[in-house]
């Protein structure tokens, strides 16, 4: 009982510790309290605009009463593994969160259910904007004040395993290529009727 007391005691710490006094938030100060799974299997790859993606999460059960005593809110996020990063500034893990570029694509935000602390799940198709790249998916607990403290996700620690590919709408949509085709044909029909009648108003003018 008294274990249990000082690691409740020690995982509250670490969220009053992830906000320090200039309100930053530091990825590595957040206890990872959240099981999160998803429905890609390693190296599966995901068609932007088409495919869906069915995100678990729940509260890990073996930790104490009140740990999550603060959570108010849990988003689901879609995060760029290691090597979708490399070269890429753009997509850089940085330990302050609200500089970090990690996770940019908001799969589904939730209030937390204190009452069903059992394994929730979302289903949604993966957004046309996201890029090609390999991903993996990663939930955090908000406060009351929209801070993060506390996270989960569906890799490890060194994000190498569970990781899938989302590939990119490439080339035009259908409904364009279908337009530029009216378009051309109309183009087309448009110039044959321009020379038809100008040749007859030139015969008309031999005519005179």
């Amino acid at each position: 009982m008294a274990a249990r007391g000082i690691l409740l005691a020690s995982l509250l710490l670490f969220s009053c510790l992830a906000v320090t006094c200039y309100g930053i938030v530091l990825f590595s100060s957040l206890p990872s309290t959240l099981v999160v799974t998803a429905s890609p299997k390693q190296g599966q790859v995901l068609k932007a605009g088409e495919d869906k993606i069915t995100v678990t999460w729940g509260l890990n059960q073996s930790l104490p009463a009140g740990v999550d005593s603060a959570y108010k809110t849990i988003k689901l996020k879609l995060c760029y593994a290691p090597i979708s990063q490399v070269d890429r500034a753009w997509r850089k893990t940085v330990e302050n969160l609200s500089k970090d570029k990690t996770c940019q694509f908001l799969i589904v935000s939730r209030a937390y259910d204190a009452s069903n602390k059992a394994v929730q799940s979302y289903e949604a198709t993966v957004e046309r904007d996201v890029p090609t790249a390999t991903y993996f998916v990663r939930a955090y607990a908000y406060n009351s004040d929209n801070i993060e403290v506390a996270y989960g996700q569906t890799t490890d620690s060194h994000k190498t395993t569970d990781l899938f590919q989302v590939q990119a709408i490439s080339g035009r949509h259908v409904s364009l290529d279908i337009a530029s085709a009216c378009f051309s044909a109309f183009s087309v029909v448009s110039l044959i009727g321009f020379f038809v009648v100008e040749m007859r108003r030139a015969k008309q003018s031999q005519k005179k």
